[in-house]
């Protein structure tokens, strides 16, 4: 962690160069043939001289599994439980401050370097670490909750939620590696899934999510007026119905039952059961209710990443009935280095819709991409307060779409009252554009 924050520091002072000693500073990259492809291919012979000047800030994806072991360490010392909840302390105080500090990063690594980056193994073993860090916690918190006659409710509660901001930020972690190819990849994606009972998203994600991004149909995409928490129950609905219709679809092309382990769902499902039996067996039943609370923070911090990253954004219906296809301007993006970095670049959430298998080192920043005003622990937080969040956020899809407000997705019970505010086009002041 000492070299990681040393490489913090002197990424800020020295922005990626080539061996030349020329700066690379890349603010923006304009859509252009080729630039929305898929796999990158290496185009030269030999290794671009460009180096990522991030390289070795990656590895700070290990402080949240770490916070857990300073909270422990924190109560030891000082015998204050308030310690216990660093973990929601850490992500809605602490990263919003650092995002301030260390402001954005909008740099991008130029094109004949991007092959290089996907096939530096160094990066898959920067999301592999983070598994054993993650159960190690959960096994630890449990058994801090269960000994000596238990830890008292308060500080119980504590734990778990900070135990759910862990695990919700290790579904991100399994989101990176559910989109890889490699089979092995796919298998670490349900482990780290398997903790906040949440392994269908692995199925509806990958199958559903992508293919319906920024439409009505979508139960993951948020529609303008809609609220996080009219928001929270549709997705959670929508993406365990939608994850079991495509898992049984599939089953049915393959003339297999859809009641079996070779169903997707349900063994993702085995693995949380398995796991929380061992808990159980270990630590005692008394540990079901905390389970459950990290479980549903988790998923629920998972949700509201989800409502802020295409908040109002739709694909335009075809002549043919279709959508049109998925484009850099239906994704909210924001450059904010500390997020970037404990987030595996998901704000940089265009590339990552037009090219999903992408490595996270190698997603881009598109000038054409609309951006949020902050980062995404700071978003999240508004979007717990939906006064804040419409003030906020309102206007700039109104501003994103011209004025005319019949182009966003909105929350079909608020039509009405959202048109009649806006109108069909709505006049764009300097206030709403900014």
């Amino acid at each position: 962690m000492r070299r990681a924050a040393l490489a913090l520091l002197l990424y800020m002072l020295h922005p990626p160069v080539n061996h030349d000693g020329v700066a690379h500073i890349e603010k923006g990259t304009a859509m252009r043939e080729g630039s929305l492809s898929g796999q990158a291919v290496a185009s030269t012979a030999s290794r671009p001289l460009w180096r990522d000047g991030k390289r070795y800030l990656w590895i700070l994806g290990a402080v949240i599994p770490l916070l857990l072991f300073a909270a422990w360490g924190l109560v030891s010392l000082t015998g204050l439980g308030v310690f216990w909840w660093l973990g929601p302390i850490f992500i809605y105080l602490v990263i919003p401050l650092l995002d301030v500090t260390f402001g954005a990063d909008p740099s991008n690594p130029p094109d004949d370097a991007i092959a290089w980056l996907e096939q530096d193994r160094y990066y898959r073993w920067v999301t592999y670490a983070f598994l054993p860090c993650q159960y190690l916690v959960t096994f630890l918190m449990f058994w801090l909750m269960s000994r000596n006659g238990g830890a008292g409710v308060l500080n119980c509660v504590g734990m778990a939620v900070s135990l759910g901001v862990l695990n919700g930020v290790a579904i991100n972690t399994a989101h990176e590696m559910g989109h890889k190819k490699e089979h092995m990849e796919r298998w670490f994606a349900r482990i780290a899934l398997a903790p906040s009972c949440y392994g269908h998203f692995f199925i509806e994600h990958n199958r559903g999510h992508h293919v319906r991004v920024a439409t009505p149909e979508d139960p993951a995409s948020s529609r303008l007026g809609e609220t996080f928490w009219a928001f929270w129950p549709r997705t959670v609905a929508g993406s365990l119905t939608s994850a079991w219709r495509l898992e049984r679809t599939r089953l049915r092309r393959l003339d297999k039952a859809t009641f079996s382990l070779r169903n997707d769902v349900l063994n993702a499902w085995a693995m949380t059961v398995v796991l929380w039996g061992v808990l159980m067996a270990l630590f005692g039943v008394g540990i079901l209710p905390y389970l459950l609370i990290q479980a549903v923070l988790a998923f629920s911090l998972l949700e509201a990443v989800n409502y802020l990253e295409h908040y109002g954004l739709r694909r335009q219906q075809l002549p043919n009935g279709r959508f049109e296809r998925v484009n850099p301007t239906h994704s909210w993006n924001n450059n904010n280095l500390t997020t970037n970095l404990f987030l595996y670049h998901l704000q940089r959430h265009s590339d990552h819709h037009a090219n999903p298998t992408r490595r996270y080192q190698a997603l881009r920043h598109f000038d054409e991409s609309p951006q949020l005003p902050s980062g995404y622990a700071t978003m999240i937080l508004l979007a717990y307060f939906p006064p804040l969040w419409r003030k906020v956020m309102d206007h700039r899809v109104l501003a994103h779409y011209g004025g005319d407000v019949t182009l966003a997705n909105i929350q079909p019970s608020k039509r009405a009252k959202v048109l009649a505010r806006y109108g069909t086009k709505a006049p764009i002041t300097a206030e709403s554009a900014a």
